[in-house]
């Protein structure tokens, strides 16, 4: 369900299949009810205002809708990065799904203050077979969440056998969803909808700043990529992305149409073309190495956006590339402030200067 082992933050489609424990699995929430009514006290919940006068609350999504009758106290998130909406809505999941950076709780250090003093989630893994289903039923969950995901319809299926399941919506590609999506619907499963379009507000904001202290970025191209078995370019509909166009960049025109219906692909040596944008991010498992390795590609090293240093390295492990990656009503504040900079030294038209790395690039 989630990604390549190795690739997950850049890849995060593995072909899954059902698991095939329902039964075991069943036992174990024995006769729990489709929301839950497990002990809340190990919840983590930072004593966020009730919100039960928002009850029942239906969401579509791409297997159907999903009513959730009353309001979830203990939620787990199957989806990759929906936790950071559950903590910035003051609440805390009883499990989390581990995709990048081996944080405690899945829970990345722009979401720390949100965590505060509660107990960390428990952290689920996929090992190639979709969600693990006895650790979910296991936790006793009221709430399932996979917005940022890409549950198969069995799944789907057998997790709703627990709880209520809010899928990905059905308007997008399985992990295409926007992040301000992802907000207002998690938003809306937890009975705080108006308190999730304040948020998504409120980093939108942060994007206005950006873009109106860097009109350059309206006026110019850029592509975000990673040099993986090849070079592999993400499309419009991958969150990513649209980071960059949420900052006034246009992506480079015939990309979608080089990738299809995905989030990313590798693109051939005869479209190195798509590349040469005014900026270029690189997610790279080793920047020095995987920059050294690019000018070595004599099509890629010929392009102006090599040529004059219009390159942005991130190291995919660190804090900030992780970041990068994540793209969440969380995330997105910390990854701007580090980004913004660099994205502007790329497009200031001083092409004897190159991109200097962030500190937090290690």
């Amino acid at each position: 369900m989630l990604g390549s082992p190795r690739r997950v933050r850049l890849s995060p489609r593995r072909p899954a299949r059902l698991a095939t424990a329902l039964a075991s699995a069943l036992l174990l929430i024995g006769t729990a009810t489709a929301c839950g009514s497990g002990d809340d006290a190990d919840t983590g919940s930072d004593g966020a205002a009730s919100a039960d006068g928002a009850f029942p609350v239906s969401i579509a999504h791409k297997y159907g809708s999903t009513t959730v009758k009353a309001e979830p106290k203990r939620i787990v998130t199957v989806g990759l990065t929906d936790q950071d909406a559950v903590l910035a809505l003051g609440k805390v999941p009883v499990g989390t799904t581990e995709w990048l950076g081996g944080y405690k709780g899945a829970i990345g250090p722009w979401a720390s203050d949100e965590l505060g003093k509660a107990k960390a989630p428990t952290v689920l893994k996929d090992t190639g077979t979709g969600p693990q289903t006895e650790k979910i039923a296991a936790l006793r969950p009221d709430l399932i969440l996979a917005v940022y995901g890409g549950l198969t319809k069995e799944q789907y299926t057998t997790l709703s056998k627990f709880a209520p399941v809010v899928a990905q919506p059905k308007e997008y590609n399985d992990f295409g969803v926007p992040w301000q999506r992802q907000t207002e619907t998690i938003g809306k499963a937890l009975g705080q909808e108006a308190e999730a379009k304040k948020l998504v507000t409120g980093v939108e904001a942060d994007f206005k700043t950006a873009t109106k202290k860097n009109p350059a970025f309206a006026k110019s191209s850029a592509v975000m990529a990673t040099p993986y078995e090849g070079i592999f370019a993400f499309g419009s509909q991958d969150p990513r992305s649209r980071v960059l166009t949420g900052l006034g960049f246009t992506l480079p025109s015939g990309l979608d149409k080089v990738i299809g219906d995905e989030f990313g692909a590798n693109i051939s040596k005869e479209r190195t073309d798509l590349l040469d944008t005014d900026a270029i991010v690189w997610i790279a498992s080793d920047p020095a190495k995987d920059e050294a390795k690019l000018d070595k590609n004599a099509l890629y090293a010929d392009l102006d956006v090599a040529k004059e240093d219009r390159e942005v390295y991130v190291a995919e492990s660190s804090d900030y590339g992780n970041s990068v990656s994540f793209v969440t009503v969380l995330s997105l504040p910390y990854m701007l402030d580090r980004l913004v900079p660099q994205l502007a030294s790329a497009v200031d038209g001083d092409t004897a200067t190159r991109v200097k790395p962030h500190a937090g690039n290690q």
